[in-house]
């Protein structure tokens, strides 16, 4: 297994239809339960264990969810209000560098489940027009809604199985 890549890299696979943007958007709305879980009774040299080698902590995923998702989400209300708005980008390795990351997770896993809950509740209530709604942004270029709710769910994936994968590796 790719310690990098445990899920593999985000891949939309077949017909783009309603079921395929239903299962993403109930994987969106699972996620902060599920990272719960994933570090309940973790001790604070636990939480601060790289997930690979030269990776980030466990701490520092679950922060970085928050911010990450923080700004999909209003790349996404920016999309359905502006016309393909250009938005902005963050690098996220100095964030993960910024004081907060070394803060408790918990105010990170409340963010995210207050989040996603509002999140998956827009995202239920998007019309096919919606959907085909665009942002540029300005690594990626055009960016169309639908297939942006399929990167965050594979997202939440991908790190949820840093940590798990770890979990597992470590025996804890």
């Amino acid at each position: 297994m790719d310690v990098r890549y445990p899920i593999g890299t985000f891949q939309i696979e077949g017909e783009m239809n309603s079921e395929v943007i239903s299962e993403w958007i109930m994987e969106i709305e699972a996620l902060p339960g599920l990272l719960k879980e994933a570090v309940k009774g973790l001790d604070e040299n636990q939480l601060n264990t790289p997930y690979r080698s030269d990776g980030w902590t466990v701490r520092q995923v679950i922060h970085h969810l928050a911010d990450s998702h923080m700004n999909a989400y209003i790349r996404l209300k920016l999309a359905l209000t502006e016309d393909s708005p250009v938005v902005k980008t963050y690098d996220e390795t100095k964030w993960a560098e910024l004081a907060d990351y070394q803060f408790s997770v918990g105010s990170s896993l409340m963010l995210l489940e207050g989040l996603h809950a509002r999140w998956a509740a827009l995202l239920r209530n998007l019309s096919p027009a919606d959907l085909k709604k665009t942002f540029t942004h300005p690594e990626l270029g055009e960016v169309l809604i639908h297939n942006n709710i399929g990167m965050y769910a594979w997202h939440g994936r991908h790190h949820l199985a840093h940590i798990t994968s770890l979990c597992e590796r470590k025996g804890w």
